[in-house]
């Protein structure tokens, strides 16, 4: 009778704390609700306004690159910079994520917002001075023109240079003078890289990079084994393509292989595949209207931009920055393009990846979603759009849809999936060269940058350093700076294309195999882009997204099916 007593009272006492602790989780639970929902109005009443504007003065810095505006966009930074970095309201956000969240919408917007506030966790005066820093680089890459004796170059003009000289001595010296904005930052770079790590590590990671991941939903291991197994996959077909590649190259340039320098690639870094195909390419757009070719190309898919086009800016200017992105000022409609179009397939190829971008935003993600939420899902999958709609700025049956003409179709359909495998190959290898040097330069900035930048180039791009080369041609990326440890993603997005673009084909049953097929009038495509990308928002995490595209988590088989 005892031991029952004693155990019925065990279970009493039990019971009672049992439902104590149920009570309390319900009240902690409706507590952390409405603190959530009180916590979300606040943001979009104090920071919102801020941030919209931060976006206007970050737009007017790159179209004018006048002191001003960037001062005006270095003071709206270091205000984002006190608003955010409030040790107190950090430490309520970190309280309402650990409560439980009823409302599934409201939950997500806390955590996208606890991703926000910890990217600017920190001292304030060191966050102001890497804002300071980074404002004073980006600026001179936006400033700088590579000069050659008396004469400067625009970025587009430095291209064409490397596109159709054949002067060994001109390649050069564009080359070298392109790349010469690496010694006017790269002291300023290493001295940022710094202050990022000591941010970082005072938060509990162990470098930037680490944090960057963090903040961006990844993980640095499971990215770096990704990479891996991309490394694996490619190492084989970029090797036989680069060896094509260098024999035309050596054949234009009247030199044996064994003597390409980097300069003989056309692309200053690379990343794009050179002009050693049976035919010109970039013929058809010596006078194509390429706004007009991108135009008809949404508009027949019913993810129409005209509106974008209007307020956007879209060539050469002083000051300008040389480059092109898309941005959503106020995730109610106003996106727009930079750009520095000239009529050639560069530009036709970065209007329609940009364009990508802009259906991509508030002007399709549904209005009916928190500001929070009308955006993007992750940085890989608005990388995936644009690539996937990119791909098609040189398929002679797409272009006839628009009236650009092809001399002899065949062979430039031939030339063109020869030019899509080795785009795929070749941006799959540089992509490797920008992950590994990031990741390398995070953990020692010290280190000998431009050896360590050189080594991955060698081993991945199969491009061999000039000799006696020491100037720091590491810096002379902007990613590094304005984009920093977001390069992978464009791989990523790669891989996000090619899976979204096979979807697609499956399901819509467009003809042919994925790696020849196109879409030129075709709304159902706009409806699935619609359904299936643009009205989850950020709602849903990137790999989730992925999944719900196209039924599967992201994996390398689509991609992997175009370039074999």
């Amino acid at each position: 009778m005892t031991n029952f007593l004693t155990s019925f009272f065990v279970l009493l006492v039990l019971s009672i704390l049992w439902n104590c602790s149920s009570l309390s989780a319900a009240a902690a639970q409706e507590d952390t609700t409405v603190a959530a929902r009180d916590f979300v109005r606040n943001y979009e009443t104090t920071v919102v306004p801020i941030e919209i504007s931060l976006n206007r003065a970050w737009w007017e810095a790159n179209t004018s690159g006048s002191d001003e505006a960037f001062a005006n966009k270095e003071a709206l930074d270091k205000q984002m910079n006190e608003l955010l970095s409030s040790p107190g309201n950090f430490e309520k956000l970190k309280s309402i994520k650990a409560g439980t969240i009823t409302d599934p919408q409201l939950a997500r917007q806390i955590e996208v917002l606890y991703l926000i506030y910890l990217n600017r966790q920190g001292d304030l005066t060191l966050l102001n001075r890497m804002s300071a820093k980074a404002n004073e680089i980006e600026k001179k890459f936006n400033q700088f023109r590579a000069t050659v004796g008396k004469k400067s170059f625009t970025d587009s003009q430095v291209r064409d240079v490397l596109l159709t000289s054949k002067d060994s001595v001109e390649r050069e010296q564009i080359w070298k003078a392109n790349k010469d904005v690496g010694t006017q930052v790269a002291v300023d770079l290493r001295e940022l890289v710094r202050m990022r790590n000591e941010v970082a590590r005072k938060l509990g990671f162990k470098n930037y990079h680490d944090m960057q991941l963090t903040i961006n939903e990844q993980d640095q291991a499971e990215v770096l084994a990704l990479f891996d197994e991309l490394d694996d996959l490619t190492r084989g077909p970029y090797a036989r393509a680069k060896d094509q590649i260098d024999t035309a190259l050596a054949d234009q340039y009247g030199l044996l292989v064994s003597d390409l320098q980097p300069w003989h690639y056309q692309d200053p870094f690379f990343q794009e595949p050179p002009a050693v195909y049976e035919i010109d390419l970039g013929g058809p757009f010596s006078k194509t209207d390429i706004l007009q070719v991108c135009r008809e190309f949404y508009a027949g898919i019913k993810l129409p931009i005209e509106d974008v086009l209007e307020q956007s800016d879209l060539y050469e200017k002083p000051k300008k920055s040389p480059h092109a992105f898309c941005t959503d000022i106020d995730r109610a409609g106003d996106v727009r393009v930079l750009a520095n179009i000239v009529p050639n397939e560069y530009w036709m190829s970065t209007m329609l990846h940009e364009l990508g971008h802009s259906v991509y935003s508030s002007k399709y993600i549904p209005m009916t979603l928190p500001y929070l939420l009308r955006v993007n899902s992750h940085i890989l999958t608005t990388e995936g759009v644009a690539m996937m709609f990119e791909r098609f700025a040189t398929d002679p049956e797409w272009l006839k849809a628009y009236g650009v003409d092809v001399d002899d179709p065949a062979t430039y359909k031939a030339a063109s999936q020869r030019m899509r495998r080795d785009k795929l190959l070749i941006f799959s290898r540089w992509c490797q060269v920008m992950l590994r040097f990031e990741m390398a330069m995070y953990e020692d900035p010290d280190q000998d940058l431009n050896q360590l930048w050189w080594d991955l180039v060698e081993k991945y791009q199969l491009v061999q350093r000039p000799e006696g080369r020491d100037a720091p041609d590491f810096a002379s990326k902007i990613h590094v700076v304005s984009a920093p440890c977001y390069y992978h993603n464009y791989m990523m997005g790669e891989l996000f294309a090619c899976q979204v673009h096979a979807a697609i084909c499956r399901d819509l049953d467009i003809p042919g195999k994925p790696a020849n097929a196109f879409y030129t009038r075709e709304p159902r495509v706009g409806k699935f882009m619609q359904e299936k990308i643009f009205d989850p928002g950020a709602m849903l995490p990137w790999n989730e997204l992925t999944k719900h595209a196209t039924g599967e988590h992201l994996n390398a088989k689509s991609f992997a099916a175009e370039f074999q």
